[in-house]
């Protein structure tokens, strides 16, 4: 402080001579020491027109022993006048004589200084930022008002001690080794983010502050570290709260990509489950009431206990949370008093933001259930309906343990009620969707033959496999008919399109074949009365393959209408494509079919089949008929029924997207 003022010292005797002059004086007057030493002091810096009360008060200080202290105006070795801050005092030395000490400083510096030390006391004391000076064994020195809102306690009850000490809602060690690690190197840490909870808030909700450090040093010495802390609270959440939305729209877009991506019930439930977990719930359970998926209307749905149907199960990691859920496919009564019951019954979300002893029992399935929650650390519970076309369906039920350490809040809800509603058209989609399929199923089958018929000369396996769940039946049919003189017919066909009214079709054109069979046509006059009929169902279109089995002369006539070849495997040879003449869909009108006469010898097999058999996406079709061939081949020595199952087990893929009729005959005569 004192080189910044340049504080100048001056002695004077008893006769006004100046007997010291420091070099301070030097700068701050003008005058070399050896220029103003044994100088009248009066006469030397001050002008006439003040030297009498300048000596006046010199007189004072010697007489009275009192001190002076104020501005007065010196004269410059340069000429100019000068405003001086001054301090005289009277000294005495040790044989009794008198001495003025004179301690000099320019006004404007001063000033200056003044003005400063105001300044940072005020910046200090008030400013909105938190201020403190930590000591170089990082111990408060100072901290000023803002500070101690921040922290929730007084000034004095900072000083002396660390932050570890003081501050109990932060973990204070980062803190701590920043500090120390500026205090080290000399290099500033700007904006140190520390979240922590603040004593002075009520509420007791997470706090964030922004901390930076710079080393304060002297001219030759380190005194310690200053700190400034901003409260960044308000950004912290804003930024916080932005995050989440932006992860609640990552969640949706992730669902609207994972849910429904079939017309399956059970998978539909999975989909939604796997997305829930874990971005929302450690464990997610996805519950249908039984009447829905059997199309009953439920009962009052305000009152009463619900029958639930669980379908999915989820977890986000080991717990025992998991096996206290219903496994999927289990049915469970219950009581109005559940949660979940509420759920269904209102219609409305049931959130509870921290689950207490008390809340369990109404949560989990059972006493032992409840149990399991507990040690799961289960704090947390959330459930939504599942709501579609104005139907509550069930609800699907969110838990959170210690791996989430947040409660649910209404975020939460609406979100789960988002993801829930669109689960819930894809379930509602898919439960009708199996309603119809499963009607025309049974359509289907009820139109089909039953086991085929004992026939002389001829030995015959049969197989009908729908498509998968996620595709619609379609037109497949096969047919083996009793003829006049042992003979037999083979037939298989195909309706194009897919549904009841496919399945219906087939039907009628099933009859119409086993009708024109049993007037002893020939095969191609048999296609070329069904190709009429066709052409008046509705835009139907249909293939067909129409064999006459003669055992007696050992051999098939067959012809086809647009339907894929048989492969003919004989006793004594390789497995082949049969050639034939393709012809035309039936439908289309006005084709011209060819029958031809294939050799049928005693241990010889024919194997017909419709296309979802041998086509998919990725395999050309000669690919997948040569395969065929191959595997006929391989079938030799199995009988006909393991023929079928090895050739459907081959062939047919996970996922199909078609049905397949499969007709193998042998002949044993």
């Amino acid at each position: 402080m004192l080189d910044v003022l340049g504080v100048a010292a001056v002695v004077v005797d008893a006769a006004g001579r100046i007997v010291l002059w420091s070099p301070q004086a030097e700068h701050l007057f003008g005058y070399r020491a050896d220029e103003a030493l044994g100088q009248y002091v009066a006469r030397l810096i001050v002008g006439e027109e003040h030297r009498d009360e300048a000596v006046r008060l010199f007189g004072e200080v010697l007489r009275g022993g009192a001190t002076w202290a104020g501005t007065f105006p010196v004269r410059h070795k340069d000429g100019s006048t000068r405003q001086v801050e001054f301090r005289n005092m009277r000294l005495t030395d040790d044989l009794g004589d008198l001495y003025a000490l004179g301690i000099a400083a320019d006004r404007s510096a001063v000033a200056r200084v003044e003005t400063e030390l105001a300044l940072s006391d005020r910046l200090v004391s008030q400013s909105p930022i938190g201020l403190a000076v930590l000591d170089t064994e990082l111990r408060y020195a100072l901290v000023n008002e803002a500070l101690e809102r921040f922290d929730g306690m007084p000034a004095a009850r900072h000083l002396g001690r660390r932050p570890s000490e003081v501050l109990a809602g932060v973990d204070a060690a980062p803190l701590e080794e920043a500090a120390r690690r500026v205090l080290e190197t000399g290099t500033p840490l700007l904006g140190l983010q520390v979240t922590g909870t603040a004593p002075a808030d009520p509420e007791g909700g997470e706090h964030a502050w922004s901390v930076s450090f710079y080393r304060l040093e002297a001219a030759d010495r380190v005194l310690g570290v200053a700190a400034w802390v901003v409260d960044v609270t308000e950004r912290h959440r804003a930024d916080a709260a932005a995050d989440r939305s932006r992860r609640r729209l990552v969640l949706l877009a992730d669902a609207s990509a994972r849910i429904g991506t079939t017309l399956e019930v059970e998978r539909t439930a999975d989909e939604l489950a796997s997305v829930v977990v874990p971005a929302l719930a450690d464990v997610a359970a996805v519950d249908v009431l039984d009447s829905v998926l059997s199309l009953r209307r439920p009962g009052a749905p305000e009152e009463g206990p619900a029958l639930f149907r669980a379908l999915a199960v989820k977890a986000g990691h080991e717990t025992e949370a998991l096996p206290a859920a219903d496994p999927p496919g289990s049915v469970a009564v219950y009581g109005a008093d559940r949660l979940v019951t509420r759920c269904v019954h209102t219609g409305r979300p049931v959130l509870v933001a921290r689950v207490g002893p008390e809340d369990l029992p109404r949560i989990a399935r059972g006493p032992e259930a409840a149990r399991q929650l507990a040690r799961a650390g289960v704090h947390s519970y959330l459930a939504v309906p599942l709501i579609a076309r104005g139907e509550v369906l069930g609800a699907l039920d969110l838990k959170r343990d210690r791996h989430h350490p947040l409660p649910f809040d209404e975020e939460d809800v609406l979100l789960a009620a988002e993801l829930a509603a669109r689960a819930a058209v894809g379930i509602d989609n898919a439960r009708w969707y199996q309603s119809m399929r499963n009607a025309a199923v049974t359509l289907q089958r009820s139109l089909l033959p039953g086991d085929p018929p004992v026939r002389p000369g001829l030995e015959v396996a049969a197989r009908y496999q729908p498509a998968q769940a996620s595709s619609e039946v379609g037109g497949d049919w096969y047919d083996v008919i009793a003829l006049p003189d042992d003979k037999t017919a083979l037939v298989v066909g195909d309706v194009m399109g897919s549904g009841i009214d496919a399945a219906a079709t087939m039907g009628r054109l099933r009859t119409a074949t086993r009708a024109f069979a049993d007037l002893d046509l020939s095969p191609t006059q048999v296609l070329r009365h069904l190709d009429r009929i066709t052409v008046g169902l509705e835009h139907f279109i249909a293939t067909c393959l129409f064999a006459v089995h003669d055992p007696r002369r050992g051999r098939c006539r067959i012809a086809n209408a647009g339907h894929l070849p048989p492969v003919r495997l004989p006793a004594d040879g390789p497995a082949g494509l049969v050639g034939l003449s393709p012809g035309v869909p039936l439908g289309v009108g006005g084709g011209a079919f060819r029958t031809a006469r294939v050799p049928f010898l005693p241990g010889d097999r024919l194997v017909l089949y419709t296309d979802g058999l041998i086509e998919t996406r990725d395999a050309s079709i000669d690919e997948r008929l040569a395969l065929l061939v191959s595997l006929v081949d391989a079938t030799r020595e199995l009988s006909l029924e393991e023929s079928c199952d090895r050739l459907l087990r081959d062939l047919r893929r996970p996922g199909a997207q078609d049905d397949v009729a499969l007709l193998i005959a042998r002949s044993t005569a």
